[in-house]
């Protein structure tokens, strides 16, 4: 069969996919993926074609209490002066939900599942159904690389486009949130900004000015998208020169662009009109273009070059694409598209496993990474490189697998709690314990003298009202010689009381005082099992005052089975 590796490169990028979304699937409760960031965009369906209500929302409390969608304050809504709501996010990606949600909904009504817009068949079909539109989304992908590429080269950048970056959790897991259906909508303009410059036609024309449309009313800022076309066929004054003679030849087909365009944004002018009173309504996103924050590429909270490493390829392969027509529409694309991102002043976005708010834009960033790829699958660097991308897709894999479980954290990676996780399958309570204490412990307590200070071996039980703290121990240290570490180490039962209760412990000498504290709620706790918790501190005063205790935001009920503190010291040598 021609070209039969990139297929198959698609193949198995779809089995990987439905296998990590089935393997997500909660087994305690029904899957939501309409929650969140994700029943923002999605809200506008059932509101309109089964409530019949945009601006009440008189059917929200009822929907969020029983399928836990808003995070509890309803803040995908703004509430107006006049008492109405309008919805925070665009409409863009509910219109291409739109096919799944009609299916489902008639699906819901034959199989008697509530009909209510949030029952597992319309979640079935949101999650599923973004799978379906990725899929078909890298098919037209191959097909537009090979006419590019050879058909290794097309499949080996599939793989490290799809295995090797976070695409893989916004494709087949976080699945309901804008991403994936961008994705898509990238893929198409390359199709059709590709078609029109070799053959412009009105179709061609008139798709490039809707798709732009429809994902600038998903997302403003991919209104960016329109450097696509815009800078195609201009890598040499010559190519220049004669795409701007065809664009003058066919100015009709540049009024066609604007005019679907408009079309394009439309319904969320018409949304806009109908919920406040005016075409265009400021949702308050704010950016800081001047003082933009890198640490969204390099920062080891959520860092693009950090979580997802195969970014370097992409970055790195726009030095390989001068030969071809879409030199300077790639390079000016992705520049002004990551300055954009980390100029965005909330630059954590929200939970997220590495640089969420530059998946969509993987498509045009899979031409530099296949021109970096033909380069070096052609020179004597093959095998190395190819080593590079097996480590590559094994180490998103491995890492997507960890941010499923909380295990890479969606809010709180640091560089000592990721230094202890990675590629590290069954991390201990002391590993966790980084992901809130400062102190790196030691590498070995080999050359430090243990010192017990409390044992606690009985079953105890505890309670605490919200917003207290609850003393387990506390003593007055001796003097410290040389390095000292105090070690903390427990095993606490308090099902249904984790969340947002912390072990603690805290060392004070007259005006100064240093504190730590560790999640009860972790990544590797049980809620319903005793869980292990073990953290240590640096002593940094001569003789303070340790207090060990549980602090709690919403109240604490539970046993502490064990408690052990153990003072290390090494002393300075003689």
């Amino acid at each position: 069969m021609k070209n039969a590796f990139s297929l198959a490169a698609c193949w198995l990028i779809l089995l990987v996919y439905v296998n990590y979304r089935v393997d997500t699937l909660p087994r305690e409760r029904p899957l939501v993926v309409t929650s969140w960031d994700a029943f923002g965009y999605y809200m506008y369906l059932p509101a309109g074609l089964i409530y019949h209500d945009f601006t009440r929302l008189n059917w929200l409390d009822t929907a969020d209490a029983r399928y836990h969608l808003t995070g509890g304050d309803g803040w995908q809504a703004i509430k107006l002066d006049d008492g109405r709501y309008t919805f925070k996010y665009l409409g863009g990606v509910a219109i291409m939900q739109l096919p799944l949600f009609l299916a489902w909904h008639l699906v819901a009504y034959l199989t008697g599942a509530p009909a209510d817009g949030f029952s597992p068949p319309y979640q079935y079909a949101i999650s599923f159904g973004a799978l379906l539109y990725c899929f078909l989304a890298l098919l037209l992908l191959r097909r537009f690389l090979l006419g590019y590429f050879s058909d290794v080269v097309t499949g080996c950048t599939l793989l490290l486009l799809a295995l090797a970056s976070n695409l893989m959790q916004y494709a087949a897991g976080d699945n309901g949130l804008s991403h994936v259906y961008l994705f898509v909508l990238y893929v198409l303009i390359l199709r059709a900004t590709s078609s029109w410059h070799r053959k412009p036609a009105l179709f061609s024309a008139a798709a490039i000015g809707y798709i732009i449309g429809l994902a600038t009313m998903s997302r403003p800022t991919e209104a960016i998208m329109l450097f696509i076309p815009l800078l195609w066929h201009t890598h040499t004054p010559q190519a220049a020169r004669a795409k701007w003679k065809a664009v003058n030849d066919h100015r009709s087909h540049l009024m066609i662009t604007l005019l679907f365009g408009f079309i394009g944004i439309l319904p969320q002018l018409i949304y806009w009109k109908a919920t406040t009173g005016s075409f265009i309504y400021d949702v308050g996103s704010k950016w800081v273009f001047l003082n933009p924050w890198f640490r969204v590429l390099l920062g080891w909270e959520k860092g693009w070059f950090i979580y997802t490493p195969v970014a370097v390829l992409f970055v790195a392969g726009l030095f390989f694409v001068k030969k071809f027509e879409f030199k300077n529409a790639v390079i000016w694309f992705c520049l002004f598209n990551i300055w954009i991102i980390i100029a965005w002043d909330e630059w954590r976005y929200g939970g997220s496993y590495s640089t969420r708010a530059l998946v969509q834009s993987y498509p045009v960033f899979a031409l530099p990474l296949a021109a970096l790829s033909s380069r070096a699958l052609a020179s004597r660097w093959r095998i190395p490189f190819i080593a590079v991308g097996l480590y590559l897709i094994g180490v998103n894999i491995f890492q997507t697998y960890q941010y499923s479980k909380t295990i890479l954290h969606y809010d709180d990676m640091n560089r000592k709690y990721y230094s202890r996780i990675y590629l590290n399958p069954d991390p201990s309570p002391l590993d966790i314990s980084l992901l809130d204490v400062e102190d790196m412990p030691p590498k070995t307590t080999d050359g430090l003298h243990p010192t017990l200070l409390y044992r606690l071996d009985r079953q105890t039980p505890l309670s605490a009202p919200a917003g207290e703290k609850l003393p387990l121990w506390d003593t007055a240290l001796g003097a410290k010689t040389g390095t000292t570490w105090i070690e903390v180490q427990a095993r606490i039962l308090a099902p249904g009381h984790l969340w947002h209760s912390f072990l603690a412990a805290s060392l004070t000498q007259g005006d100064s005082s240093r504190s730590a504290r560790v999640r009860l709620y972790s990544p590797i706790s049980n809620n319903d099992s005793v869980n292990e918790y073990r953290f240590f501190m640096r002593l940094p005063f001569s003789a303070p005052r340790l207090e060990v205790y549980l602090t709690t935001d919403y109240g604490f009920r539970g046993e502490i089975r064990s408690l052990t503190i153990t003072r290390w010291d090494k002393k300075p040598a003689p």
